[in-house]
């Protein structure tokens, strides 16, 4: 399998934020930590509407499992076109999130994993760990996410399609 995505480093990784579709985008955290405030202002940079959820919304419950849920269910229930959840290493802010039915959320620590989740597997939230992403590391795995689009391949559908049905308990044996 060959990449698809430019040397690390490499400016032209993905198309300039104006020629990408404005989202409502929620974003949870369960501290309020520097690449979590990065990870907001990136979004608006990119002219993304970002709703807060956790440590980053004043009032909120920043529990990893509360706050990473919240951000799931506006996705699922539409009020948000996807999420980005983050907590100290990702996993559990992943576990949480892919608890919420229509939610396929994946845990990307570098730029080749989060164009994967985005096209083979349709994900729609994106799992950061607090950890092991800095801030050249975030811009790289935002512009591959945003930059990709799901797959049309009828294997990789029918596998998403797949996931639905988990969803619903309706699994084909």
């Amino acid at each position: 399998m060959t990449s698809v995505l430019p040397r690390t480093g490499d400016r032209r990784a993905a198309p300039p934020p104006s020629t990408l579709r404005s989202m409502r985008i929620s974003v949870s955290s369960d501290m309020d930590e520097p690449v979590a405030r990065s990870l907001v202002a990136a979004l608006r940079d990119r002219g993304h509407e970002v709703r807060p959820h956790g440590a980053l919304r004043p009032g909120d419950d920043p529990q990893w499992a509360v706050c990473s849920e919240a951000a799931a269910r506006e996705v699922a229930d539409g009020t948000a076109d996807q999420a980005v959840v983050c907590c100290w290493t990702g996993t559990g802010a992943s576990i949480a999130a892919n608890k919420v039915p229509g939610v396929r959320a994946a845990l990307c620590t570098d730029a080749y994993t989060a164009d994967g989740a985005r096209r083979w597997n349709d994900a729609n939230v994106l799992a950061l760990s607090l950890r092991l992403t800095s801030e050249p590391l975030l811009r790289e795995i935002l512009d591959a996410w945003f930059g990709g689009a799901p797959s049309t391949d009828a294997e990789d559908r029918q596998n998403v399609d797949r996931v639905r049905l988990l969803d619903h308990g309706r699994s084909r044996g």
